[in-house]
């Protein structure tokens, strides 16, 4: 469950006008403090985060799933899943034993994946991933340009 202030600063961002990407931040900023709070940990940097945007999509934050081909159908339907939770009134209230051991899994991983080093790498590679991706679509658009 996010906390209150977290909830507020997304409440915040959405009134200002800011982009779901925005808001789900808070979120993931929010994870990030847990485990180097050593509330639990996580296997990557990659899971961090992708805890963040669950917990914005149930919270509320009208944030899409990943597009077809960036990830696996599973990732994108539980993301579905978590959204349309998100949207719905009625909020029931998770199962302890489940939420326990969740709660214990993620107390066995490691800590260094919120460390800055960590953090900054995994931005690094992400820009790099887009600037790759930038070329390999603007390089066909030229291409198809030339040929009129």
């Amino acid at each position: 469950m996010p906390e209150k202030k977290t909830i507020e600063r997304a409440k915040r961002d959405k009134a200002q006008g800011k982009a779901p990407t925005t808001q789900a931040g808070e979120f993931v900023r929010e994870e990030m403090e847990h485990i180097r709070k050593g509330k639990h940990g996580a296997r990557s940097t990659k899971q961090a985060i992708a805890i963040g945007l669950s917990k914005a999509r149930r919270a509320g934050v009208n944030l899409p799933p990943p597009k077809k081909g960036t990830t696996s159908e599973a990732t994108r339907k539980r993301a579905q899943r978590e959204l349309a939770k998100g949207q719905a009134t009625k909020k029931a209230k998770p199962s302890a034993k489940r939420s326990q051991a969740r709660r214990q899994a993620l107390k066995r991983e490691s800590r260094s994946v919120a460390s800055k080093s960590a953090l900054s790498k995994q931005a690094k590679q992400a820009a790099a991933r887009r600037r790759a991706r930038g070329k390999a679509t603007s390089s066909s658009r030229s291409r198809g340009s030339k040929s009129k």
